[in-house]
């Protein structure tokens, strides 16, 4: 079981949060506090394999108190969990985990422990999930079309659009509207594969072939079918760490 540290200083986001972790049945809450001072003392001591950290802690900076942590030996393994989105880059240049924004819920911590098990041993033990939080790994998705449930392989899957209220499916072959939104496909599709990124787009990491500079400082994506969809400002930082350049 991994040992975790939180440092946050809104108790209820706290309590959350640990709940969340220990609904996991893989992580033992070894300590928390409330400011960058204790936060560096207890966890120098208790040395936790994963430390969940917040960015404004009282007019102190969560990025300060993960500097001083990377000096550590050994390195706990850091989780931004705060409500900013502006401190992205910066916290993946301090080899971050992962970035997540408030408010939590069971599906995002989810993502972030699978993507633990994805990188390994952290610490001295490799976790997995308890039955009642894994969730069946699946190649298709069940899309509702006419009164007809189609079964859609997630590689075929070219990209997703916000359409009048309701959602389209594009692949190399045919176009399926549904009635259900973006958001709603957004939380079954697997995240290392499919990414929003634009408030009416997700697209399939796989199926993009060029990345076009656009005006604004942002980017239009060129894919397999020759569509072009756009990277808004909102996705961009996130978009430019998950592809690399």
């Amino acid at each position: 079981m991994l040992k975790a540290f939180i440092v946050e200083d809104e108790r209820l986001a706290r309590d959350e949060l640990k709940y969340l972790l220990m609904e996991s049945g893989q992580i033992e809450i070894v300590g928390e506090a409330d400011s960058l001072v204790y936060a560096v003392k207890d966890i120098s001591i208790l040395k936790p394999d994963l430390v969940f950290l917040d960015i404004d802690l009282d007019g102190d900076n969560g990025l300060d108190l993960a500097k001083q942590l990377l000096m550590l030996k050994p390195t706990p393994a850091i989780v931004f969990a705060t409500a900013y989105d502006e401190y992205a880059l910066q916290a993946f240049e301090l080899n971050a985990i992962d970035y997540i924004l408030k408010p939590f819920d069971e599906e995002r911590i989810r993502q972030t422990l699978e993507k633990i098990i994805q990188m390994g041993k952290i610490g001295s033990e490799k976790i997995t999930f308890s039955p009642s939080m894994k969730k069946a790994s699946t190649d298709k998705i069940a899309v509702l079309v006419d009164e007809r449930i189609i079964l859609l392989e997630n590689d075929s899957i070219i990209y997703l659009e916000s359409f009048e209220g309701k959602c389209k499916f594009k692949t190399m072959t045919d176009e399926y509207i549904v009635s259900d939104s973006l958001v709603v496909f957004e939380k079954k599709l697997q995240p290392t594969q499919f990414m929003r990124v634009h408030r009416s787009f997700i697209v399939n990491l796989d199926h993009i072939v060029e990345i076009h500079p656009w005006f604004n400082s942002t980017y239009n994506l060129v894919l397999k079918d020759k569509s072009k969809i756009p990277v808004s400002r909102t996705y961009l930082k996130e978009f430019k760490l998950h592809v690399g350049f």
